[in-house]
């Protein structure tokens, strides 16, 4: 299915892949694997970083004293610690409100690919995967974009490199989107699609209709927020004075469609498949992995636990989660003719494996972020198919009814840390745990739901869990374990 114009062994370069979102989970994923193709020798591609919001100064600032380079300390669930210098950013933007040097960047013919990270809720998708037009942040981007101006949503940012790269008949480029997004690459297409559409300029999106590609990719690494001891522990261990490492797991993964319009990096050489159709490795990551993530998230925060190898190692957190995948994810994903490649009983025990890793110290917080786009995007599909073949929804009901235990913390003030959630809006949040029927209310949520809301069936499976989950935390103190 490749559509490349400049195939991915071609001789030329250099070329760059300019990068949205300089995040700790980009420097541990996508730029080791680059990394990894310049240690053997292929040094054609390189990475330009930068942000398209004025957060991470300090980091960007450390990044760009120290040339781009940093060091990645990763873990494995044996407590095997190594250090790797990463050196394949090499440049980083500083950012300003115009993104004058990311756009000027985007469009040099030398750049190829434009990939991003910005989180599941930076991409404001309704349940039918069109734009949710009540976000103020998406208006206030479509008003800059009709004065030619650059906007810090991610269609924003990129509407502007587009128009200036195709003013500057730079060539077509690849859209590479790295969230943990199901069809990340289709739906952020047509998002962007849409939003330069209702900019008005319809010579732009016919332009970029024609000149970009956006694979579907599946990304995975646990990638926490890096301790502050982390810099001490790194010079302790290498001698490096680093201002800005980061911490993985040691397990990665990186799976893309190969539809990449003006070439690639020989990705394929470091352990990255390229396929023809990334579904069955998303469906089975997003429901296996990142659903589960979630459930245990949100569990331990209910039972005052702080990390996620915490809540892993309590044998009834650790009984929701395997349940929930054994019961209804395994069953959906391999249905008769429709064999998952992977092999996900075995899956299911890696990833519990990785999160009980103790050296990690991945926090609940972190995890349990997000929840309005999370139910949609990783539980809802579970739902949705085991109903359409009238199956139990028992297990996988526990996750809509722990995070409804959390929100309603949340709604208390009761929440031992600061929650963040880009796609919640926070008077319907507190409208749903100050109804009368708290299940009801977030079981006819249309934007955790979309067409399953007020469905009897959810509703009361969702009423059985939160029963569960009153009883779970009310004997926390028996079998929990720290």
């Amino acid at each position: 299915m490749t559509s490349s114009l400049v195939p991915a062994a071609d001789a030329s370069g250099p070329f760059v892949n300019l990068h949205l979102g300089l995040g700790a989970f980009h420097r541990a994923h996508q730029a080791v694997y680059l990394q990894a193709l310049h240690d053997v020798g292929d040094t054609r591609w390189s990475l330009v970083g930068a942000n398209i919001r004025p957060d991470m100064a300090a980091v960007i600032a450390a990044l760009q004293a120290q040339d781009g380079q940093y060091t990645l300390e990763t873990v494995s669930p044996d407590g095997e610690y190594r250090y790797e210098r990463i050196k394949a950013i090499r440049k980083v933007l500083a950012y300003d409100p115009g993104l004058r040097e990311v756009i000027a960047c985007g469009a040099d013919p030398a750049t190829r690919i434009v990939s991003f990270t910005v989180t599941e809720a930076g991409y404001y998708l309704d349940a039918q995967h069109r734009l949710d037009l009540s976000s103020g942040e998406l208006a206030d981007d479509m008003a800059r974009a009709r004065r030619g101006e650059a906007g810090q949503t991610i269609y924003g940012a990129v509407c502007a490199i587009l128009r200036a790269r195709h003013a500057a008949d730079a060539g077509p480029i690849t859209l590479l989107n790295c969230d943990n997004l199901r069809h990340n690459g289709e739906r952020f297409r047509g998002g962007l699609l849409e939003f330069i559409e209702r900019t008005g300029d319809l010579a732009l999106r016919d332009w970029a209709r024609d000149h970009t590609t956006s694979p579907n990719a599946m990304v995975d690494r646990i990638t926490p927020r890096s301790p502050a001891d982390l810099p001490a522990r790194v010079q302790a261990a290498t001698g490096w004075a680093d201002a800005a490492p980061i911490t993985a797991e040691r397990f990665i993964q990186w799976v893309i469609e190969d539809d990449f319009i003006a070439g690639r990096p020989a990705w394929e050489r470091v352990g990255v498949q390229l396929v023809d159709s990334v579904q069955p490795y998303e469906e089975a990551k997003i429901r296996l992995l990142n659903a589960t993530h979630s459930c245990i998230a949100w569990a331990g925060t209910l039972i005052g636990l702080q990390f996620i190898h915490e809540g892993t190692h309590t044998p009834a957190i650790r009984s929701m989660a395997f349940d929930y995948v054994t019961d209804d994810v395994i069953p959906c994903l391999a249905m008769p003719g429709a064999q998952s490649p992977l092999d996900l009983p075995a899956y299911r025990d890696v990833v519990l494996e990785r999160f009980g890793n103790p050296a990690i110290r991945d926090t609940n917080q972190r995890v349990a972020m997000d929840g309005f786009s999370k139910i949609p995007g990783f539980i809802a599909p579970t739902v949705h198919e085991r109903l359409q073949r009238n199956e139990s929804i028992d297990s996988v009901a526990m996750l809509p009814a722990l995070f409804l235990a959390f929100l309603q913390r949340w709604h208390r003030g009761a929440l031992s840390y600061t929650y963040h959630d880009q796609g919640m809006d926070e008077a319907v949040a507190h409208a749903i745990c100050e109804a009368d029927d708290p299940v009801a209310a977030l079981c006819a949520d249309p934007v955790l739901w979309g067409g399953l809301a007020g469905d009897v069936r959810l509703t009361e499976a969702v009423r059985r869990a939160a029963q569960r989950v009153d009883a779970f935390v009310a004997t926390a103190g028996t079998t929990s374990q720290s």
